[in-house]
């Protein structure tokens, strides 16, 4: 039947497809061409077939160059991971048959895109889904002939990269795991002759290191045994392979290597020298990966006097290292684009630690010389000052040296000391003033590496050389650092002028105020730079200068510094375009500066504030353009620009305060902010909720037209089975919803429930999330609970104990006080509801260092009053102490001795004669309540310890609270005058 018939190509579809793919592959192609033709190509992939001729001409199009070949296999390969689930069976099929007998044809190139297309089905089908697949690979691999063994293996060898752990998987209709039938051919491939079946044989099982399939396992003293033979296998390549074997094994396996230690750490030290640079790369891995492996030391210490000199000789500059050549750059040169490495903005994120930057970044591609002075880092700090009778020799004979010829070797030694400025800091303090001191004419050396790295080695003495300037030697010398930076900072080479701001960055992030009295100079120095530098290193200025506004704050405002500082900013801010990714930069820069300004930003605000509506405003437009039209007209839409905007915007609102309150009632910002806050991205969500918070501190009055939208957005972050994913975005939306808590009070009513059970399924998973979550969760239940007690109460019991445990890691602030005003509140409204965690309760309070709030400090200690009126019969009360820490009932006892003025539960109630009161009586003499008629109270006294009531219908009550003295008014109101308060009743 025709429809059974096997597909086939036709003659004129073949030419038309192999005449695009060789126009795409031309050289002489322009840009616009391969455009043409790359559309031309998507044209035809419309046709079910497409895919079929692909694989055809891949296969079997023997009359073509293998460009051409190669060229339909990467397209097929493309083409396969997007649509091969949906096409028709009898394609999928035709193409797989297809494949399988390229396995050994003799071209290599075209055996390897093989193999990358077979990985990509095995992918996406499975191995069920193609069963004659590996009794082919088996064929081929137990074959003799070599092109169908490298081609089996290097297939293999790229489904055991991509997807190790289908192999390792029970395939229906096979007697046993497909690892089980191929593990044993891959170690026999460790004795071929053939270098590149060992190498492809290797990788593979190495691949499964981190699995360790129970193949493996039985198998490790032969793959460990297999390991040695190679070792020094005459392949650089192999030799890469089982360095990279035991770096993983050190990792994730150490107890495999633990019998064979010293033989590998003796190997390791071997291949550290070896002539091949990526070998002894790869072999340098591992020395940090035994320190970070937390294996004993002590197995490591005997070798470290060989170790340590094969460091410091790789840190040297090799004759070919890139940075040689980029040493030259000319300062005055323009940066091309392709110089200019992509930057990533750090969306805002609110009550987190963030992490703290990489400074000890030595800049450029990961190669020996840098890897080698990781390790010595990482050793410096796991053997500490033991290594310096080593290592110093080697340093001060290198520094000692003075001529042209020896200047790496100059440049390795201040390396060194730079890497082992932290772990080695007590052994070097009492030679610091001296190393510093040797460090700084170093700034002005005539070799710029040697410039670059001393900027580098200093930042990592910053702490020490800002801590001694309180004397006046120590003074002098901070001086001579601070401007030896500045200096470097106008350098006329590129690399220098990076490594200067950045140590400088560092300087100014540990000296903070102290830049202060040199603020002027500073400031010129930088906005020289700013007028100096070509864009690469322009951003790094504003790194400086963002660094700046945030050490010294409030000192910056100051007309004589913002006269040198702002009119290049402002003038570069008026140059770029809203779609200039040079924004993004001064963005940042602007945010930082807004913070520090506070009020005195005020008179550049307008600006910038509309420039940021715009730019939102224009990003969101092209995103819907983008989704309409193939390319989109005008801007093209980046994420990156709506996130700086947020983030600028909310360091205005920060800065400003309720200063921004104008800007924001003239603006569409609220709705602009809605869809920020609705986007798909989450980096977007998360700089919008950041910014929502902040309006929220500030004027929260402009959310309030769309609040319960803007909550409803919030509480939705909150509950999302991908919370992991995007924990940062649930992190600021939950500060968002307490932030509005406090201000609008019980507005936030309707979504108290939802989001207080969100807050509890964190609270309860606390050991999955980050830190930041966990606590902006128990400040905002706080918050809520201190607005809407009422709602929270009744559900008290579910959370307690994860909350106490969560408000006991908060630092004491501000918004720490929030959350003990919700605990309070909640404990007013059902004090029972605490009971079960009275200890967790405890420790909470514990917590506080000191509560600076003479009204929380009086709730607090009302609430540990009551808790012991109501327990201390029957020694409850003592049983509880005496389950906390020592610590902590000191904390306890010094609250609870605290004189305060009101009694614990006595709240103002204010009624007319007509409506009837539900009283929360004394807990601690009866826990009850009542409904009380207050229609006209007839009968009043006091018995000192209680108040009786007798009404009209002859219903007698009991208030059992003690007063100093009560006072009728008459038959209608009461005022219960305590101390210096009086409630109305």
């Amino acid at each position: 039947m025709a429809a059974t018939a096997p597909w086939q190509p036709k003659e004129e579809g073949f030419a038309a497809i192999c005449g695009l793919l060789e126009q795409q592959i031309s050289h002489s192609a322009s840009s616009a061409d391969k455009s043409q033709i790359w559309q031309q190509l998507q044209h035809y992939s419309q046709f079910p077939d497409f895919n079929n001729y692909l694989a055809f001409i891949l296969a079997r199009a023997e009359g073509k160059s293998v460009e051409v070949r190669q060229a339909a296999g990467l397209l097929l390969k493309n083409n396969l991971k997007n649509a091969y689930t949906s096409m028709a069976p009898t394609y999928q099929q035709y193409i797989k048959s297809e494949l399988l007998p390229c396995l050994g044809v003799a071209d290599r190139h075209i055996r390897c895109t093989v193999g990358t297309i077979i990985s990509v089905v095995v992918q996406l089908g499975g191995i069920l889904g193609w069963p004659e697949l590996l009794q082919a690979l088996v064929s081929c691999l137990d074959t003799n002939d070599l092109n169908h063994m490298e081609g089996a293996m290097d297939t293999l060898s790229k489904i055991c990269e991509d997807i190790p752990q289908v192999l390792d998987s029970d395939v229906p209709g096979l007697p046993e795991r497909p690892i089980n039938v191929f593990l044993p051919r891959l170690l026999k491939f460790f004795q071929s002759p053939h270098a590149s079946l060992r190498k492809l044989s290797l990788g593979s099982v190495n691949q499964y290191i981190m699995l360790l399939p129970a193949a493996l396992h039985a198998s490790m003293d032969q793959y460990l045994q297999g390991l040695f033979i190679l070792a020094n296998d005459p392949s650089s390549e192999v030799r890469k392979l089982v360095s990279a074997a035991f770096v993983q094994l050190i990792e994730v396996r150490p107890a495999f290597l633990e019998p064979h230690l010293r033989n590998v750490i003796e190997y390791m030290l071997q291949v550290n020298n070896d002539t091949e640079e990526e070998v002894a790369l790869e072999a340098c891995e591992f020395w940090s990966a035994y320190c970070e492996a937390q294996l004993p030391s002590e197995n490591l210490r005997e070798f470290l006097p060989r170790l340590i000199p094969i460091l410091l000789s790789n840190m040297v500059y090799s004759d070919d290292d890139e940075s040689l050549a980029d040493a030259e750059e000319d300062g005055s040169v323009p940066d091309r684009d392709q110089d200019i490495k992509p930057r990533f903005h750090s969306s805002r994120l609110h009550g987190s630690e963030n992490g703290e930057d990489d400074d000890d970044n030595i800049v450029g591609i990961w190669n020996l010389r840098k890897c080698s002075a990781a390790a010595l880092d990482i050793l410096s700090n796991v053997f500490g000052d033991e290594i310096l009778p080593t290592l110093m020799p080697f340093v001060q004979a290198k520094l000692a040296t003075s001529g042209d010829e020896t200047w790496k070797g100059r440049e390795a030694a201040v390396l060194a000391l730079g890497a082992i400025a932290e772990g080695c800091i007590s052994g070097l303090y009492p030679h610091l003033n001296e190393i510093v001191a040797f460090l700084i004419p170093l700034l002005d050396d005539k070799f710029p590496l040697i410039r670059s790295i001393s900027c580098w080695t200093l930042s990592r003495f910053t702490k020490f050389i800002v801590q001694s300037a309180g004397h006046q030697k120590g003074y002098e010398q901070f001086d001579k650092a601070l401007v030896g930076l500045l200096r470097r900072i106008l350098d006329n080479n590129k690399r220098v002028q990076e490594a200067a701001c950045s140590a400088f960055a560092t300087l100014e992030e540990e000296a903070a105020e102290e830049l202060a009295p040199r603020l002027e100079m500073i400031l010129q120095h930088l906005m020289c730079a700013f007028g100096k530098y070509q864009r690469r290193n322009l951003r790094i200025v504003y790194d400086a200068i963002g660094t700046l506004a945030d050490a010294v704050g409030g000192e910056l405002n100051q007309p004589t510094y913002l006269e040198i500082l702002m009119p290049p900013l402002i003038a570069k801010w008026q140059q770029l375009s809203n779609s200039d990714k040079d924004l993004f930069p001064l963005l940042e820069c602007f945010t930082s500066i807004s913070q520090a300004l506070g009020a005195g930003f005020s008179q550049f605000a307008e600006p910038v504030f509309q420039r940021c509506i715009s730019i939102i405003q224009s990003q969101q437009l092209a995103k819907v353009q983008a989704k309409v039209n193939t390319v989109p007209s005008g801007v093209l839409y980046d994420k990156e620009f709506i996130v700086c905007s947020l983030d600028l915007l909310s360091g205005l609102a920060e800065g400003l305060g309720s200063g921004i309150e104008s800007l924001v009632s003239q603006s569409n910002l609220r709705d602009l902010l809605l869809q920020c806050c609705t986007d798909e991205a989450s980096d977007v969500r998360q700089s919008g909720f950041a910014l929502l918070g902040d309006l929220a501190r500030v004027c929260p009055v402009h959310l309030q037209p769309r609040l319960p939208e803007f909550l409803d957005v919030a509480a939705k972050q909150l509950n999302t089975p991908k919370l992991q994913e995007t924990v940062s975005v649930a992190n600021n939306a939950c500060w968002a919803i307490g932030e509005l808590a406090v201000k609008v009070r019980q507005e936030i009513s309707p979504i108290v429930l939802t989001v207080i059970s969100c807050l509890v399924q964190i609270l309860q998973h606390a050991e999955e999330l980050n830190k930041s979550l966990i606590e902006n969760s128990a400040i905002t239940l706080g918050r809520i609970a201190w607005v809407c007690p009422e709602l929270v109460a009744p559900h008290m019991e579910h959370f307690m104990q994860r909350w106490c445990i969560a408000l006991s890691m908060i630092r004491d602030d501000i918004e720490k006080e929030d959350a003990f005003r919700g605990l309070c509140a909640l404990v007013r409204t059902n004090p029972s509801g605490a009971l079960n965690s009275l200890i967790y309760l405890c420790n909470a309070i514990a917590s506080w260092h000191e509560i600076k709030s003479e009204e929380l400090h009086n709730e607090v200690h009302q609430v540990l009053h009551g808790y012991k009126q109501m327990l201390v019969n029957g020694g409850a009360w003592d049983q509880c102490m005496s389950a906390l820490e020592p610590p902590v009932r000191e904390k306890l006892s010094k609250i609870y001795q605290s004189k305060f003025s009101v009694p614990y539960f006595c709240e103002s109630f204010v009624v007319d004669s007509n409506e009837s009161l539900k009283l929360a009586w004394n807990w601690s003499v009866q826990r009850m309540a009542g409904q009380m008629n207050l229609h006209r109270l007839q009968t009043m006294w006091c018995t000192g310890k209680a108040v009786n009531f007798i009404c009209e219908d002859g219903t007698q009550f009991i208030l059992a609270f003690r007063f100093e003295c009560v006072v009728c008014l008459d038959s209608t109101f009461i005022i219960f005058f305590i101390s210096s308060k009086f409630y109305v009743l």
